[in-house]
């Protein structure tokens, strides 16, 4: 069963994002909360697998509590769910690890999946918050440090950028997913990163891609 917290500071959008979800098999909304404040306090006191987060609440905002929970509960998955789609929002979010971003226009099945998959452990991200990355990645790229990575790394890292799933990533290559993920985890390493999220956001950061 996947455990929800709802933040959101609009009392009828949480009570349709709860009609939703307990439609669904194998998911269950175990509490609402309207602030940032609210979703730490629950996070400190219950055990759940995601928070599906708005950014924009009164009092701590959602990137203020998402910090606060990333460093305090790892474990658990933060989804956003905002109207947000800034450039400096975008970024600032995902800088702290979150493990999804999805635009508030996202119809209902997209969300179900999103769920399912980042309680799987796959990060998610909407078309239009990939589409800033790579417009990032686009820009020359003046950056000759590649962090130690190797040619096979910086292969790996490139697709991640792009949004590939280790499976697909894989069968481009013409490698086993356990490959991939032992390649990830170097990665990881040499970055000082902890996910991919974080791995394709450094990637940026560094100019390490300039896209064809």
């Amino acid at each position: 069963m996947i455990k929800i917290v709802i933040a959101d500071d609009h009392p009828l959008l949480r009570e349709g994002l709860r009609r939703i979800l307990e439609f669904e098999d194998g998911i269950e909304v175990v509490a609402e909360v309207g602030d940032g404040q609210g979703a730490i306090n629950i996070a400190r006191t219950m055990k759940f697998d995601i928070l599906l987060m708005d950014l924009n609440m009164p009092g701590v905002n959602g990137l203020e509590a998402g910090k606060v929970i990333r460093r305090e509960c790892p474990e658990v998955g933060i989804l956003v769910l905002t109207v947000d789609d800034s450039d400096e929002k975008v970024f600032q979010v995902l800088q702290i690890g979150v493990a999804g971003y999805l635009l508030k226009d996202v119809d209902s099945k997209t969300l179900i999946q999103s769920i399912r998959k980042v309680y799987s452990g796959e990060p998610i991200l909407s078309p239009s918050v990939t589409g800033k990355l790579l417009d990032q990645l686009s820009q020359p790229s003046p950056m000759k440090d590649t962090c130690g990575l190797s040619d096979r790394e910086m292969e790996i890292l490139h697709y991640v950028v792009k949004g590939a799933s280790n499976r697909e990533i894989g069968t481009s290559l013409f490698i086993s997913e356990k490959t991939v993920k032992n390649h990830l985890s170097s990665i990881y390493r040499k970055l000082a990163v902890e996910d991919r999220t974080q791995a394709a956001l450094k990637a940026v950061k560094l100019n390490l891609f300039q896209l064809d």
